[in-house]
């Protein structure tokens, strides 16, 4: 056995253990109808991105996913009814929050 084979393959052992542990990862978990309605949000634009402000506005949401993005964030245009959106600045504050 090689040199590099004697170490290529405990690193590959672990890097396998890793990413199984991925793959058995749950989803999120969905709370309500999974139905996302921003109307009532409104009062969470200018506020900080908290963790506690993005469980608020998740639980009043009643969507399944929640989406932080920020400034530099690529988004796609697929639509999803049940993923709500929220747009932050580089200052962590909200300024947008959107059923998409």
């Amino acid at each position: 056995m090689s040199r590099h084979t004697r170490i290529a393959v405990p690193v590959l052992a672990v890097a396998a253990t890793l990413l199984s542990g991925c793959v058995s990862s749950p989803g999120p978990e969905v709370r309500g109808s999974g139905q996302c309605h921003d109307a009532p949000l409104q009062w969470a634009v200018g506020q900080p991105a908290a963790e506690e402000t993005m469980r608020k506005l998740f639980r009043e949401s009643g969507a399944g996913l929640i989406n932080p993005i920020g400034p530099a964030t690529v988004v796609s245009k697929d639509r999803r009814d049940d993923r709500l959106r929220v747009f932050i600045d580089k200052d962590n504050v909200i300024t947008a929050a959107r059923c998409e």
